[in-house]
Parts: C-alpha cells; structure tokens; sequence
C-alpha cells in the first residue's frame, strides 16, 4: 500500500510556518540583536554584524513536532534542547571548549544509551565519537549563507523518506527538522538577514546522528545511510580537521580552510555554493535512498564510490584553490 505523504507534508509546513514566525518576531522587534549577535572578522566570509538566533526558530518549532507527533523520540528531543541551551550561552557569553565538550560527550551519550536496541558496548562507544563529531563539523559548517539550513532541509528530508513506511515517528521527526529548517532559510538564503548561531547548528548535528542512529537501530535503514545522507558535510570537515591536526593547529578556532570557505572565495558568492552543495545533497540523498533497495554488497559499493566521487570534487577544489592563490 503507498505511503500517504500528507502527514509529512504537513508537518514539515506547520514547523516551517512556525519557526519562520518566531524568527519574524525576534527580527521586528528587535530582540534578536539582544540575543546573540555574530561580529564579523578577519576569517569571517560576512562584512556585517547580523543576529545569531536562527536555533531559536528552528529547534522550539521542530521540537514541538516531536512532542505532537513523535513521542518515542521525546528523550532525543530533549538532549537536543539541553544542546541548545549550552550553545546559547556559548554564543552569549563564550563558554571554554573543554564545557561544550564535556556537555556534548555527556549529550550523546545519554541518546546513545536510550535508542541502543542491540549493539556491542564498545560499538556503542564508536557511534558516540562519530555522532560527537558530527555535532561539531555541522557547527563548522555553519559559515555561509544558506549552507547549514539548506543542508539540513535535504537532509532531514531524505531521512523523512526513508522512514515513512517502517518508522512514521522517525519520519514525522525528520520532517519537522527539515521544515524548521526552511522557515529558518527564508530568513538566511540568499542573502542572510540572521545566521543559525550555535544555538541552531549544534542541535541539529545533533539531531543528524542521533537520529540516524535511532533509525537504525529500530529497522528504518542500514548503518551507513545516514553517512552517505550527510556525506558533503562529513567528508569536508573531516578533511579539513585531519590536515589542521596535521599542521598542529587548532582545529576548533576559526578559519577559512574548508572547502566551503574556499570556494566562496573563489567564486565570489554565497549563492553559487549554497546551490553546489545543494546539489551534492540531492545526488547523494537519492543515490542513499536507491541503495536502501539495493543488495547489501552493492549498498557498500555505492557508499564507497560516493565516497570518491567526493574526494576527486575535493582535489579539483584544491587544485584550482592552488591556482587562485597563485594569481
């Protein structure tokens, strides 16, 4: 019997309507310059201050969905909020990196435990480091216009289609995320009236691996569909972490190194990016979602060779990169 889209469909609106409308509000009164506002830099790819409370739109209308909607999915929800909160004060205030850390371990390792159906201890503990840098590198990511929230709308959204038959309340949940994140991307794209902030992007890289792996664990898809769902984001990040550790930096301060941050200084644009990743989550989203019908040895094969489609993308952004810096 076909899935009715309706539900879905719906709840996606209703969180993209309301996150949109509490954002509004902040925008027309003016709160959201007493929130948290991001301060330009030299490694910034922005010339002018502008609000950091995209969060406060997406994560109270997403979240309410899963209230409604997904109640097996309320104690991710809740970690998801604490995130929230911990980043809003880091963008607030500044909180050490050794704070975040910590309520980042103790986060995931909470909704680990929870959505755990049946999975070795120590494997356990693999998908927690994963899911801990997946919170992180959507914060690095969060760096150019329409970026972060248009990836999550793609995300999400995939992760919405994958569960509608096996898992509604994973699908409902999914859909929430992706359609809080459009409400946000009215506001963000193409030109950035405010930015996600720690507050939105934290939560929602915690929110990509959480339930990932709460799908899963309950049937709605294999291990590596969530990484293949979100491979843009993870393989620039990773690659950008691994060469900053091997120059002995720090990889948690600013920079301009990503392959995101590099192309927007190639090309010039925020919008040509936003639309290049854009499409890389597209291809990759159906390309997941045709390997869920696929063999399992040729599921892996399609995950590897996505993999190096990314990393021959990637080598001809640092080839032409060299070039640019030469000019």
């Amino acid at each position: 019997m076909p899935i009715n889209p309706f539900p879905f469909i719906l709840t996606a609106i209703l969180a993209a309507v309301l996150s949109l409308a509490i954002l509004l509000i902040l925008l027309r009164t003016g709160w959201a310059w007493s929130i948290a506002v991001d301060i330009p830099n030299q490694r910034s790819l922005h010339e002018r201050p502008v609000p950091r409370v995209g969060g406060w739109g997406v994560l109270p209308s997403a979240l309410l969905m899963f209230a409604l909607f997904a109640p097996p999915l309320c104690g991710i929800a809740l970690g998801a909020v604490v995130l929230g909160i911990v980043s809003q004060i880091d963008d607030r205030r500044g909180l050490s990196a050794r704070v975040r850390f910590t309520a980042h371990v103790v986060v995931v390792a909470a909704a680990v435990a929870i959505s755990a159906v049946d999975v070795a201890w120590w494997f356990a503990i693999l998908v927690g480091v994963a899911i801990v840098w997946l919170v992180n590198l959507y914060n690095f990511m969060d760096g150019s216009n329409g970026l972060a929230g248009g990836t999550a709308v793609f995300g999400f959204g995939t992760y919405a289609i994958a569960a509608g038959e096996s898992q509604p309340a994973l699908a409902l949940a999914a859909a929430a995320v992706a359609g809080a994140a459009l409400g946000f991307l009215f506001l963000n794209f193409p030109k950035a009236k405010i930015f996600l902030g720690d507050a939105g992007s934290i939560p929602l890289g915690f929110l990509a691996g959480a339930l990932g792996f709460w799908g899963w664990q309950h049937g709605a898809w294999p291990l590596w569909f969530p990484a293949l769902v979100f491979a843009p984001f993870i393989a620039d990040s990773t690659v950008t972490l691994l060469r900053r550790l091997a120059r002995g930096e720090k990889f948690w301060e600013a920079h301009r190194e990503h392959y995101y941050q590099r192309l927007v200084q190639m090309i010039g644009g925020h919008v040509y990016v936003a639309l290049i990743y854009y499409g890389l989550m597209a291809v990759g989203g159906v390309v997941a979602l045709l390997g869920l019908q696929a063999p399992a040895a040729l599921q892996l094969a399609i995950f590897v060779i996505w993999y190096v489609v990314l990393a021959v993308i990637g080598l001809e952004i640092d080839r032409r990169w060299r070039r640019f810096r030469k000019a």
